[in-house]
């Protein structure tokens, strides 16, 4: 530092400033700081910051070993709201979603000295899990159901997501619709059952059996030969993208054109939705905004002035509405 501030013709409680992001320093007096770092190479001690401020400007992210997409778009999402504000990212992943190897990645983050800790939490094992942390370490829950009263959590309304998709497809004028869930052990595929169930009633509708699995698209192709047998079944809401592929293809192998003879929707806006065949209706979800309100939420945790956010905060998606689902032919 005393070497930029040679260079530069500034004092080091200026280049200081500079490095902090203080406000109270000139345009042109920055910027020949900055040319001088610059010019001699310098880059901030960060362990003799952590020393000084006994902050390590780390968060700390629990996620799981999943290639599904809606996990790992929170994950992408967290880690840039916490890039764009300036912190770094530690990454620990479990295998299981469960109280002990969750627990045992939160201490790992823990001895390395971060902030606070953002974990992926779709079972309620993991928020369970987060309640025990050591050393009152700040900690917010990403996903599930809020189920923890009081724990600060992240979530998208996916009762309310299940309710558009079955809204869209009875306004269409299909007569019911059928449910390719999820597995009934995660609160989000709970809750988008109950989501769809509920309109279906408030409908009058009749309410068919629930069809459970996994969240890929070899479930939704088992499920989807099943429906496609059939004739009765014109309109078909799947937990994700992925089960809707499976769907699609089942329909097709079986004969069933969609969306003319059946219209299926989905959850969850992968990227590649769009470029299904047919291009496929189905349900935002904003992972971007989960992530900056999850930062939000920790910050205000801990005690900071950007963090300004309610302990449970719930983010709306919305219908993105393609042509897999029409109204049904006469």
């Amino acid at each position: 530092m005393r070497d930029v501030a040679k260079l530069a013709g500034v004092s080091h409680q200026t280049v200081s400033r500079v490095i902090n992001e203080h406000p109270n320093v000139r345009a042109e007096t920055r910027e020949r700081v900055l040319a001088a770092m610059r010019s001699l190479n310098y880059r901030r001690n960060l362990a003799a910051r952590t020393l000084a401020t006994r902050e390590s400007h780390t968060l700390g992210i629990v996620g799981f070993e999943t290639t599904l997409f809606g996990p790992e778009s929170m994950l992408y999402g967290i880690e840039s709201a916490a890039r764009a504000a300036g912190y770094l990212v530690s990454v620990a992943t479990v295998r299981e979603l469960s109280h002990r190897p969750v627990l045992e990645a939160v201490d790992r983050l823990v001895q390395h000295g971060v902030d606070g800790i953002i974990a992926i939490a779709p079972k309620p094992a993991v928020t369970t899990a987060l309640t025990h942390a050591p050393g009152g370490m700040a900690c917010v829950a990403v996903g599930g159901d809020g189920g923890q009263p009081g724990f600060p959590t992240v979530r998208v309304d996916n009762a309310a997501g299940a309710r558009l998709a079955t809204r869209h497809l009875l306004d269409l004028g299909h007569p019911t619709v059928h449910h390719v869930a999820g597995p009934l052990d995660w609160p989000e595929a709970q809750a988008r059952v109950d989501g769809w169930r509920d309109t279906l009633y408030a409908a009058g509708a009749v309410v068919p059996p629930v069809t459970a699995g996994w969240w890929d698209a070899a479930a939704g192709y088992e499920q989807g030969r099943r429906l496609a047998e059939d004739p009765s079944v014109t309109a078909v809401f799947c937990a994700n993208d992925r089960i809707a592929l499976g769907v699609l293809r089942a329909m097709h192998e079986s004969g069933r054109c969609v969306p003319d003879d059946v219209s299926v929707v989905g959850f969850d806006d992968m990227p590649d939705s769009g470029y299904f065949l047919p291009p496929l209706t189905t349900i935002h979800q904003d992972f971007a905004e989960l992530g900056r309100r999850a930062l939000a939420l920790l910050l205000r945790n801990l005690g900071l002035p950007d963090g300004d956010a309610p302990e449970d905060v719930v983010v709306a998606p919305r219908l993105i509405p393609r042509i897999s689902a029409v109204p049904p032919r006469r």
